[in-house]
């Protein structure tokens, strides 16, 4: 199966261009993240069907802003500039873009002058999401303006004629209400994309792309039970057959019952060899005196990939490639080019030079929620398909400090009630992730008429489409006030529990 031409998003150090990707895709349309300054003999050399220019921090006129290369309007493709990306257009082409003083940050009313391409579905007043200083105050010749606000006067312009495009506000945003109708006029009527980025196409290319890589050769899967293991598994196994098999790894930090719960739903909804293994006594002893979260994310995926290793040579034949549920935000989370490290995936940054494995990351160009979708096409259940997500670290990235067994215990018993109370309220369809946090300080505290100076818990719940931002959750009072007087009563050396209340960004959801 040919591979879409995707439309490509240039990031100019956007908080949103994830976001703009992820809209593009719920379109049905496949987008990948570039950096803004990629050759033009790349960006053609992709076969891009559309440009997206991403919204950016910076001035069009400060020194060493990010800039638009000279020749990617001339590409002859389909461009939309967000934001700092319209600025960057219509500077580049001869318009003018001043800094007005007049700032617009949150909700503004657009006034629609002329819908043309992309306005067409708004009417002829609507709300939309504006951040910016400077403002496009001219278009470029040739360029028609659709939109104003009380305060700029080009808050959108097109020249239909080069299929050019640009908006001043955030059409990627919820507090957009329409955004998704101007995304997708610019898709499919700007571009004249089809919307055929779906879970079939999806399945049917991974297939196509496994088989051309591993051929008839053997593979081993890194299975967790998490619904991005399963799928690459799925996704494997439809490709090369019988060539697979799949490995559990007990690392000694999974959630309570995890492992027994894998092999038992593995069992009966998979076709596929799995073996398990309980190496918690080696993952715990390279984790002996390790409180760096980054060290510790290293040791972790190098120890993996020993454990794999150790198991594949068992194997006849040997397996030459090793399957893992490698996400898009786990890539783009773990550094590139255009975006920052937050922090390294285990399974993308924590990986050893000396692997003896090649790798197959079938799900790597997918966001969670595609992901899901593609289970569901699969057939995979829905206890699978709708599982929290499930750090591959485990427990080790939710105790801040040193990993020990006693404290592994105790987020584990803690980790364990939290969940037990959100199944009980009914809520584990609303959340995206809950779960405990042991943190390294002690507080102190008064049980059974006495002092304690014990550790405390976090508890954290929030909610999300994607994990690349979340909002936390509003949990009912009630709610927290069960979880915390059992935690308290239930594991030891706890006497105080405490609820994060920040989003992403600022925080990150894990607390390492």
């Amino acid at each position: 199966m040919t591979d879409p031409r995707p439309v490509l998003v240039l990031d100019f150090g956007a908080q949103y261009a994830q976001l703009i990707a992820r809209r593009v895709r719920e379109c049905h349309v496949y987008s990948e993240i570039v950096p803004f300054d990629m050759p033009v003999e790349e960006l053609e050399r992709r076969r891009p069907a559309g440009l997206i220019l991403s919204g950016g921090p910076a001035s069009v006129y400060e020194p060493g802003a990010p800039a638009l290369q000279p020749g990617v309007l001339a590409l002859g493709v389909p461009v939309l500039g967000i934001c700092y990306g319209q600025q960057a257009m219509a500077q580049s082409l001869g318009g003018r873009v001043e800094h007005t003083g007049a700032r617009e940050y949150g909700r503004t009313t657009l006034s629609v002058t002329a819908p043309g391409t992309l306005l067409q579905d708004l009417p002829p007043e609507d709300t939309v999401w504006m951040s910016h200083g400077d403002a496009v105050t001219q278009a470029p010749p040739g360029f028609a303006v659709t939109a104003s606000t009380e305060t700029i006067p080009v808050a959108a312009m097109e020249d239909d004629e080069r299929r050019l495009y640009a908006v001043q506000f955030h059409p990627e945003v919820a507090h957009t209400p329409r955004g998704l109708d101007v995304l997708k006029r610019f898709l499919y009527d700007g571009c004249g994309l089809l919307p055929d980025w779906t879970p079939v196409n999806v399945i049917e290319r991974a297939v196509d792309r496994i088989r051309l890589q591993v051929g008839d050769a053997h593979a081993i899967c890194a299975l967790s039970g998490g619904v991005d293991s399963a799928v690459a598994a799925l996704l494997v196994h439809r490709a090369i057959g019988k060539n697979l098999t799949c490995v559990l790894v007990d690392h000694g930090l999974m959630r309570a019952g995890e492992a027994d719960q894998v092999v038992q739903t593995f069992g009966e909804h998979f076709e596929v060899p799995l073996i398990a293994v309980d190496r918690s006594d080696l993952f715990l002893s390279k984790l002996e005196g390790v409180t760096d979260p980054e060290r510790k994310r290293k040791v972790i995926g190098e120890h993996f990939i020993r454990v794999f290793e150790e198991q594949a040579a068992e194997l006849d034949p040997k397996p030459r490639f090793l399957v893992q549920g490698t996400l898009y935000p786990d890539v783009i989370e773990s550094g590139s080019r255009t975006a920052a490290k937050i922090k390294s995936h285990h399974n993308v940054g924590g990986l050893p030079e000396d692997m003896q494995f090649e790798l197959v990351e079938p799900l790597r160009d997918l966001f969670k929620d595609e992901v899901r979708k593609v289970g569901e096409e699969l057939g995979l259940p829905q206890e699978i398909v709708r599982r929290q997500p499930f750090p591959g670290p485990g427990l080790a990235v939710r105790i801040v400090g040193e990993v020990t067994r006693p404290r592994v215990e105790a987020v584990r018993a803690a980790d364990r009630i939290v969940q037990e109370e959100i199944r009980r309220a009914g809520l584990q369809d609303e959340l995206w992730q809950a779960f405990a946090v042991l943190l390294s300080v002690q507080s102190v505290g008064v049980m059974g008429d006495g002092r304690t100076y014990e550790n405390p818990i976090v508890i954290r719940a929030v909610t999300s489409e994607d994990a690349m931002t979340a909002d936390w959750a509003r949990l009912p009072y009630e709610v927290l006030d069960r979880m915390a007087g059992r935690i308290v009563a239930e594991v030891q050396s706890i006497n105080r529990v405490a609820f994060d209340v920040t989003s992403k960004p600022p925080a990150t959801i894990e607390w390492e």
